[in-house]
């Protein structure tokens, strides 16, 4: 997840709620397992307490005595946590084994017959304590008061308190890695109707589908339905200007015509000049009507189904066959390496026009030989030649619109020009360099194809490449 996503957001806020939460709660669980533990300390003090009393009898010299001890071990141990405490306003002090030599420094408190009193003292070994006093009548003649106490040595109540922590805090972090992985797995089902939209527009820039996929959920519906409209609407006011500019472009074809045999008629009545002039105006608006119908069929191809893939090996043999037998071609040999599996996702007519252009131009400029290699990996058509080459700083200019370097010789220079429009149209370009024959290397190339790798010196071809057509 990339920093800024939509995902990583909802998965980082889902996590620190769950923290937040988790964190809260556990915080909330050890208060409440704290007072649980200090309640249920109170109500075993107030039962061993109740004991000692109930055990507490008067000797014959009236001096308290306890003749049935509580019944908790504890209270024989020395040190052991747990220790009850006898006195009375007589001085007489009683207490167990496990309060050994130390005595309790009880607050000065009047505890009544039927008040419990609680309170934290420091006790043996420096402890703190939680004491639980009454105080009670015994041997009404002479009305002698005793004050019994039982206290637990709290640090074991707070060990307790902090294991059950260190445990809870253990379950929480578990469960705080299930949840978050639980959240990231939920925004991640959430978000994907988007990943679905995303590559519904990646296959509608590359061709291979017209419309968003409807299948979506009712969240999404309403985005999908404006964006299906949106390209419908941009679907049919493209067919409106295709249409335009073919009619615009057809329209002129006949006037064209007519500036040709006009051009002819005043050759053959001396004016030369004039001539010249004519044709070389009807040959520009010509070369521009050509441009202008290409661009009409790929603008109306950008909208429609997707081309299917042409095998690019016969193409290359067809158009080789056909091009060996014009003048251009008649002192140049063709060969190089196609892979016979390798299919281009482009229509066979633009492919034929892409490659046509640039083995014509190849042929009319090469020396003696043209070579034409292909590769699937990555996807590379470069045509090469052993002519004079372009220099770099004119190939800006052979892009150009109706651009030549040979003024002298024949076509119309816009080739090129007509190459990359088809080019772009299908998501390709073109790179212009030097060829290891010594003359010009053109590579065509999908645009994901790095120029680095356009501009080796001459694309790797597959084991399963073959010979093509040779002629010479």
């Amino acid at each position: 997840m990339r920093l800024g996503s939509l995902r990583l957001r909802l998965v980082a806020a889902g996590t620190i709620a769950l923290l937040v939460a988790l964190g809260v709660a556990g915080f909330g669980m050890v208060v409440l397992f704290k007072r649980h533990v200090a309640r249920t300390l109170a109500s075993d003090l107030d039962i061993h307490l109740r004991q000692l009393l109930n055990g507490l009898e008067v000797d014959a010299d009236g001096r308290i005595m306890v003749a049935r001890p509580p019944a908790d071990p504890r209270f024989t141990v020395p040190l052991s946590g747990l220790y009850w405490q006898i006195s009375d306003d007589h001085g007489q002090l009683l207490r167990s084994r496990s309060l050994w030599d130390t005595i309790m420094p009880l607050p000065i408190d009047e505890p009544g017959p039927s008040d419990v009193h609680q309170h934290e003292l420091i006790g043996p070994v420096g402890a703190r304590v939680l004491v639980a006093e009454r105080g009670i009548l015994m041997n009404p003649d002479k009305q002698t008061r005793v004050r019994a106490a039982v206290a637990y040595d709290l640090d074991g109540a707070t060990s307790a308190v902090r294991a059950f922590a260190k445990d809870l805090s253990i379950a929480l972090a578990v469960l705080a890695l299930i949840l978050a992985v639980g959240t990231s797995v939920q925004v991640s089902l959430g978000l994907r109707p988007l990943m679905v939209l995303r590559e519904g527009v990646a296959e509608i820039r590359s061709g291979r589908r017209r419309y968003l996929p409807v299948a979506v959920p009712s969240e999404v519906a309403p985005l999908v339905e404006e964006v299906n409209a949106l390209l419908d609407a941009q679907s049919r006011e493209i067919m409106r200007s295709r249409s335009r500019a073919a009619d615009l472009a057809h329209g002129f074809k006949t006037p064209l015509a007519a500036l040709a045999a006009d051009a002819a008629r005043l050759k053959e009545l001396g004016q030369s000049e004039l001539a010249r002039n004519v044709e070389d105006v009807a040959e520009a608006m010509s070369r521009q009507v050509d441009r202008e119908l290409a661009l009409a069929r790929l603008r109306g191809k950008a909208r429609g189904e997707p081309a299917a893939a042409t095998e690019l090996r016969p193409l290359v043999d067809a158009l080789l066959g056909t091009l060996a037998r014009t003048p251009a071609a008649a002192h140049v040999s063709f060969d190089g390496e196609v892979p016979e599996s390798l299919r281009v996702a482009m229509d066979r007519t633009d492919l034929a026009e892409v490659l046509g252009n640039l083995l014509e131009n190849a042929a009319r400029h090469a020396v003696s030989t043209v070579r034409i290699v292909a590769s699937a990996s990555p996807l590379i058509v470069a045509v090469e030649d052993d002519g004079p080459g372009i220099p770099d700083a004119q190939i800006g200019r052979v892009l150009e619109r109706g651009g030549r370097l040979d003024e002298q010789g024949p076509g119309s220079g816009l080739g090129l020009a007509i190459v990359q429009d088809v080019l772009e149209a299908y998501g390709w370009r073109l790179q212009i360099g030097r060829s290891e024959l010594g003359g010009a290397r053109i590579t065509i190339a999908p645009a994901v194809v790095s120029a680095s790798r356009m501009s080796a010196p001459r694309a790797p071809a597959p084991e399963s490449a073959h010979s093509i057509l040779t002629t010479g």
